[in-house]
C-alpha cells in the first residue's frame, strides 16, 4: 500500500477534485433543465440520455475521461497498482460525492470505467463493447433498468476477468469497486424488483 505522506494526500485531493466535475450538469447548460430534478435525478449518462443523445455522449466522455485523467496526472513513475487504484477511487468518490452538488453525485460507472481502461486497457475495451451490446439490447427489448443491467453486467465481467488473469490483490480492488457502484445503484434495484 502507498505511504501516507502529505504529497500523497495532495495527489488524492487532486484526483477527488477532478472527479467532482459534474459533466452531466455542464452538458445540460442552456436547456433550462436541472438534471438533478429531472428524470431519475441522477447526474449521469443514463439520465441525460432521456433528454438528448449528444448531451449524454458529452456526459459520458467527460465522466469517463476524468477517471483516466486523474490517475494520469497524479501518478508518478514506479508507483504500483495499489497506489493507482487508490487514485482512481478518489476520483470516483469525487464523482459520487461532488462538493459542486452539495456532496451528491452520480453512481460512478463511467468514471470507474475510465479508471479501469487506464489500468487494464486490454481488458476494459472488450468489456465496454459488451456494455454497449447489453445497453442496445436492453433498449430494444424494453428491459426495466436497462442501463443498470448493462453497467453492472459489464462491471461484473471485468472483475471476473481480473480474477482470471491478474493477481488476487488487483481482483479484490476490482471487487471493492464493483461492490461500491452496486451499492450506489440500490434505488435502481428497488425499481427493478419492485412492482411493475
Amino acid at each position: 500500500m502507498p505511504d501516507i505522506t502529505p504529497e500523497f494526500l495532495l495527489r488524492l485531493l487532486v484526483c477527488y477534485a477532478i472527479g467532482s466535475i459534474p459533466f452531466a450538469v455542464l452538458a445540460m447548460q442552456g436547456t433550462g433543465i436541472d438534471i438533478l430534478k429531472w428524470g431519475s435525478g441522477n447526474p449521469g449518462f443514463n439520465n441525460v440520455l432521456r433528454y438528448s443523445k449528444w448531451r449524454a455522449v458529452v456526459t459520458l466522455l467527460g465522466d469517463f475521461g476524468k477517471g483516466t485523467l486523474a490517475i494520469w496526472l497524479a501518478s508518478k513513475p514506479g508507483e504500483g497498482n495499489p497506489t493507482l487504484w487508490t487514485y482512481g477511487l478518489a476520483a470516483i468518490l469525487g464523482h459520487c460525492y461532488s462538493p459542486w452538488l452539495k456532496f451528491n453525485g452520480g453512481k460512478g460507472i463511467a468514471t470507474s470505467a475510465g479508471v479501469m481502461i487506464y489500468l487494464y486497457p486490454l481488458y476494459a475495451l472488450p468489456v465496454l463493447v459488451f456494455f454497449a451490446i447489453l445497453r442496445v439490447a436492453g433498449a430494444k427489448l424494453g428491459w426495466r433498468e436497462a442501463g443498470t443491467i448493462a453497467s453492472l453486467g459489464a462491471y461484473t465481467l471485468f472483475v471476473a476477468v481480473l480474477f482470471w488473469k491478474e493477481d488476487m490483490r488487483s481482483a479484490l480492488f476490482g471487487l471493492l469497486f464493483l461492490a461500491f457502484v452496486t451499492w450506489r445503484h440500490r434505488s435502481n434495484f428497488q425499481k427493478l424488483f419492485g412492482a411493475a
